[in-house]
């Protein structure tokens, strides 16, 4: 299987045997290909966007294989890994998209708001399914990013290319909370699984073996990304996990401040914290008094 450095568009281009229009970004459209590339191994050093409108191409990033139906957008950011493999028989897929270098951001707005885009982290499981409005919104922004290309170079080539594709990152963003509302259901699947794992953490006492529980221990008990799972309890609660752990961490602090004659310190080591004015700062902060205090009071 062959590797590739994936450090800029130019590269992927020469794979597809597609013109290069810009040295920091690229329209994809694996229709136009002229050569064939069926199985290897990319290592983005750009971001990378992919709207799949027919199957034939499979994408595995991990170990997990993309859910790449029809109407199906993924997105790589620099640093990550994929393996595509292509069927024989259709060597120009219909998959269409974008490739950005950072350098492209540079003192531009992009650059400021490209961390908000969670959905680059996303993994296999987690991928984008658009509707045919959805998918006519995104060709649009596409085309109009297309267009910028092929007029050429000049002082305003930079700002109206990345304010398109901020645009279309947005446009993004808004899908992805749709899709969340759509999967209602597969979402209190996961935010009930989230509250078992976070009392089974602590009657089965992991935090004094652990320390304190993280948002990635609990998005691998689901099989999520930490990024994806963020904005799913996020959605469904107005919280974030890291709000949500924090919540049940003073709940239990309250039982044992009460019901015990442990103390602060004890209480504090119980729970996971490994120095206890930390914990005594977190539960004025979530409490209004100290732990002290809230035992007087009680």
């Amino acid at each position: 299987m062959e590797k590739i450095d994936l450090d800029c568009v130019d590269k992927y281009n020469k794979l597809y045997g597609l013109e290069t229009l810009h040295p920091l970004v690229s329209i994809v459209d694996l229709t136009k290909s002229t050569r064939v590339a069926n199985h290897f191994q990319m290592h983005y050093g750009v971001y990378a966007l992919y709207l799949k409108c027919s199957k034939g191409c499979e994408i595995k990033y991990g170990r997990k294989k993309y859910d790449y139906q029809e109407g199906t957008i993924v997105s790589f950011a620099p640093g990550q890994i994929a393996e595509v493999s292509t069927k024989e028989d259709e060597i120009r897929p219909e998959v269409y998209g974008i490739l950005f270098h950072p350098d492209i951001m540079r003192r531009t707005s992009l650059a400021h708001n490209i961390k908000k885009y969670n959905f680059f982290s996303y993994s296999s499981n987690e991928a984008l399914h658009i509707s045919e409005k959805e998918k006519h919104t995104v060709m649009d922004l596409l085309h109009k990013i297309q267009e910028e290309l092929e007029h050429g170079i000049d002082k305003h080539s930079k700002t109206l290319i990345a304010m398109n594709i901020e645009l279309l990152l947005n446009y993004c963003l808004r899908f992805y909370e749709r899709q969340f509302i759509t999967r209602e259901g597969a979402n209190v699947d996961v935010l009930q699984k989230f509250e078992t794992c976070l009392d089974e953490y602590f009657d089965k006492k992991l935090q004094i073996e652990n320390g304190l529980p993280t948002v990635k221990y609990f998005a691998d008990q689901v099989f999520l990304t930490p990024n994806y799972f963020g904005d799913l309890i996020k959605k469904e609660t107005g919280k974030s996990p890291m709000e949500y752990i924090q919540n049940k961490l003073i709940e239990r602090a309250k039982d044992r401040i009460v019901a015990t004659n442990m103390t602060i310190s004890e209480i504090a080591y119980e729970l996971g914290f490994q120095y206890p004015q930390h914990f005594s700062r977190l539960f004025k902060q979530y409490v209004g008094m100290t732990p002290n205090k809230y035992r007087a009071y009680c």
